[in-house]
């Protein structure tokens, strides 16, 4: 494993939850926890992203956010990590071949929250990222109904996975896909950066 990336054996289940984290909040440790229990998980790993290729402004420096993150997000099964930056790629799609093929025996679960479930359709290769992992879908507030009117939950219905049964999910083939509802913390990024407390 090369110098720097984290550590995942063999079998082992964990959630991607991936971003900008700029900055970080009490949201992204609220779903991070509630991720570790409602899907089974045995670790999540905070993908902080180098920038979001759907955004138009960049965000504010990486090493920034790292040190933010990791000050904020503190659990003994919670890694925060630059790895996109390492492997140098930018869409989640080539994160994911990456992670694919450096950790092999390892099951993956992609973490989103419920507003990207709404625009997912735009994400580079989505349908290969349905149809190669299992996908954990996190409900925030204002997000539900567009999420599960999403042209990726109509095209996927058919592998939605009951919010009862969202524990297996990373047990199931892909496509497989499972949205939960969650007590609900609004913390957004956007809201601090509008607020001038970050950036």
């Amino acid at each position: 494993m090369p110098q720097g990336f984290p550590n995942a054996a063999r079998g082992r289940v964990v959630g991607l939850l991936g971003g900008s984290f700029d900055p970080p909040h009490e949201g992204h440790v609220h779903i991070t926890r509630q991720a570790l229990r409602r899907f089974g998980l045995d670790q999540v790993w905070w993908l902080v992203s180098p920038g979001n290729p759907l955004k138009e402004k960049g965000p504010a420096p990486l090493e920034e956010r790292m040190q933010a993150a990791r000050a904020l997000m503190r659990h003994p099964r919670v890694t925060v990590t630059d790895i996109e930056a390492q492997l140098g790629t930018r869409y989640t799609a080539e994160t994911l071949r990456a992670l694919l093929d450096h950790y092999r025996g390892t099951r993956f679960v992609w973490l989103m929250g419920a507003d990207n479930l709404a625009q997912f359709h735009r994400w580079q290769d989505w349908r290969w990222i349905m149809e190669t992992v299992p996908v954990g879908v996190l409900a925030r507030p204002g997000d539900r109904i567009p999420a599960r009117l999403s042209k990726a939950a109509r095209i996927y219905s058919h592998a939605r996975v009951p919010g009862r049964a969202s524990r297996r999910l990373a047990l199931r083939d892909a496509p497989a896909w499972s949205f939960v509802n969650l007590p609900m913390n609004a913390a957004s990024s956007t809201a601090i950066r509008g607020r001038g407390e970050w950036g």
